[in-house]
């Protein structure tokens, strides 16, 4: 019988007698491949390439698991090879909609410089929980599915600091994971490569040793021509979004398809998408050179035979920016349709057009901050009795000016969606350095105003600038307590998230002793709410013909009284928002007066902040309930009356159901 060639066959030692395992030539030649094989440099792939080679999603971290296929996002594939060893680009921009795959090249970018092209990697969240989040969700299952990676990053011990939520080590590198409000994290080391996740929902300061992307991007600066920086986000408000302004900077590549019907090349954009009205699933795309409509089959070849194109000559040759609209998303992920039904739900609602405009179009929302005429809001006054609360009115707070020779106050009543009434404006003469002052301040706290069904009902919260005065502020403030009163320190800029952050504890100067965290302070964003006042002030409201009838007002609709005089009105409208440049010339958007005075707006906003302290802006559709309850407001009055009904209802005949009354209510 015949042995195979590659059989190990039993040899003896013709000096010992031992028998040995030797190999065969064939078996021996398999060996030397397969030795020489790993010593064979790997393939030099770009970073497309690898991850259609190598990458593999998971069911934990990608609603279609398996091998990634960058032919199902086409767009992508420049972009990632951008960030390829090969390519001179440094600086890579990426201002897009949400759902277009943008995350998942970005971890391609990860993985590929982990097994093709090691080095000093930073990646930043926006902060250092959603840091820790994405190395949960996204960096361990593209470490654990990949063998190639899996082999080369040390696996998590606890006694083994190379592998940690926030850094991973491997052969000739190192990721480092950390979060832009951290000023620790995006100083921690030089790196090579920078990827920068969604920038626009970076602090202004990390820590207030400066921007971010500044301090991230010092990181990369000794690699010089090496360096690769990845900035990735989703666009917020035009004039402060870092996105759009280093788009804008770019080249500015616009992701050109063909039609299908005529050849024409063109760029996607929502205008051209249109449908029957009340019809969403119509929507076809309408080409801009033969108006023939484009079914949404068509999208994947349209994709697969797109190209990018630069529309703009960049300010920094060194710097590629791409926008990408949610137009684009492959089929099976957001639809034409589901593209329309979003913008369809969104109208009535300013804030629901901006989300749309950010994570659908990729584009910013412009701010309207222009001051609306004092004599329009002098037209649209409504008569109800000085100093009572309407029904449908819920809490009054209060926002107090400091000046140096008064203290100004308005008192607002607060409704379901934030509509809110002007209930009463106090000057208290004296100023801070007058003891009778602050002793007619305490006693506001302690007054009541009749609310339209008869209860008395007192301030829920004050807040009080402390601005001018801030020792005596602190010092009155911790005398009456800080459970009805909340000091509060304005700050430029915008913070939608969280307009009102705290309280923080600081030190306060009491009789002339210095006391250790002796206050509690709310840090206020003041343009985010002068943009929503303004905002709430340009609404369409319906007439009084119409209110008479039963229509509502919009959420957040501002009522103001036939006493507020032409004064008040031209300090409520005192400022507007414009857009200035910066001596490094980017833009930005700056609060400036159009009169010396404006503290009815200043009390306005220092009210409103109030009632967010209180949690007004997150109560539950319950706890509005129990508050109508508590001044007699049933579900029949709420659906046959309108909102901005304003004249005081009259105490309803026969007996009241017992409610549990809150603390601001007497």
């Amino acid at each position: 019988m015949s042995v195979p060639s590659s059989t190990i066959l039993p040899r003896s030692n013709p000096i010992s007698g031992d028998t040995d395992d030797v190999l065969d030539f064939d078996g021996a030649a398999e060996i030397l491949r397969a030795w020489g094989a790993g010593l064979t440099p790997d393939a030099d792939l770009t970073v497309s390439e690898w991850a259609d080679r190598h990458r593999m999603l998971s069911g934990r971290a990608s609603a279609e698991p398996g091998r990634y296929r960058t032919a199902r996002t086409p767009y992508m594939g420049e972009i990632m090879d951008r960030l390829s060893p090969g390519d001179p680009t440094q600086r890579i921009v990426f201002m897009k909609a949400a759902q277009v795959g943008a995350t998942e090249a970005g971890n391609n970018w990860i993985g590929f410089a982990i097994h093709q092209a090691p080095g000093p990697m930073l990646a930043v969240q926006p902060t250092v929980e959603l840091a820790k989040r994405n190395s949960r969700q996204r960096i361990d299952p593209l470490i654990d599915e990949s063998p190639e990676l899996r082999e080369r990053v040390k696996p998590a011990r606890s006694r083994d600091a190379g592998n940690t939520m926030l850094s991973k080590e491997f052969a000739g590198g190192i990721l480092i994971m950390t979060g832009a409000n951290s000023a620790v994290g995006l100083r921690s080391t030089p790196a090579r490569y920078i990827f920068l996740d969604e920038v626009d929902a970076y602090p202004a300061s990390a820590d207030d040793e400066g921007d971010p992307v500044t301090l991230a991007e010092a990181r990369s600066l000794t690699f010089a021509h090496r360096r690769k920086v990845f900035l990735v986000s989703t666009p917020t408000i035009r004039g402060l979004s870092r996105i759009e302004r280093e788009f804008e900077a770019s080249d500015q590549r616009r992701f050109f398809v063909p039609c299908p019907h005529c050849g024409q090349e063109q760029w996607l954009k929502f205008e051209r998408l249109r449908w029957q009205k009340g019809r969403p699933e119509t929507a076809e795309y309408h080409c801009e050179g033969c108006e023939t409509p484009i079914a949404e089959h068509n999208k994947t070849a349209m994709l697969e035979a797109g190209e990018w194109r630069a529309t703009a000559t960049a300010a920094d040759p060194g710097t590629i920016g791409y926008h990408l609209s949610a137009l684009y998303s492959p089929v099976g992920w957001l639809s034409w349709e589901r593209i329309v039904r979003a913008w369809e739900a969104a109208q009535g609602s300013d804030e629901a057009i901006k989300a749309f405009r950010n994570t659908i179009l990729g584009e910013t929302w412009v701010e309207t901050g222009e001051a609306p005429d004092w004599q329009r809001l002098a037209d649209q006054r409504e008569t109800w009795e000085g100093g009572t609360v309407p029904e449908r009115g819920l809490f009054l707070t209060a926002g107090a000016d400091v000046q140096k020779d008064r203290i100004e106050v308005d008192v607002w009543a607060w409704g379901r969606g934030l509509e809110s009434w002007l209930i009463d404006h106090l000057v208290i003469e004296g100023g801070p350095g007058d003891p009778g002052c602050w002793q007619q301040l305490t006693n506001l706290l302690g007054q009541t105003w009749e609310h339209a069904s008869g209860q008395p009902m007192t301030l829920a919260r004050l807040a009080i600038d402390t601005g001018y005065e801030t020792s005596a502020v602190y010092a009155w403030s911790r005398q009456v307590g800080f459970a009805q009163v909340a000091p509060v320190k304005g700050v430029e800029g915008f913070n939608r998230s969280s307009p009102v952050t705290g309280p923080t504890y600081v030190d306060a100067t009491i009789a002339g002793k210095r006391l250790r965290r002796g206050a509690r302070l709310w840090t206020v964003a003041t343009s985010t709410f002068k943009t929503e006042t303004y905002r709430y002030l340009r609404q369409d409201r319906p007439t009084r013909e119409e209110i008479e009838a039963g229509h509502l007002c919009p959420p957040g609709t501002i009522h103001l009284p036939n006493w507020a005089d032409g004064e008040w009105l031209k300090q409520f409208t005192a400022e507007q928002l414009i857009t200035v440049r910066t001596k490094r010339g980017f833009a930005r958007l700056e609060w400036q007066k159009l009169r010396e005075r404006n503290e009815a707006l200043d009390t306005r906003v220092y009210a409103r902040a109030a009632a967010w302290i209180l949690g007004a802006d997150r109560w539950s559709d319950a706890r509005w309930t129990d508050l109508e309850a508590q001044v007699g407001i049933t579900a029949e009055d709420m659906a046959g009356d309108g909102a901005g009904n304003t004249t005081p209802a009259s105490r309803r005949a026969g007996p009241q159901r017992r409610t549990v009354r809150s603390s601001y209510m007497r």
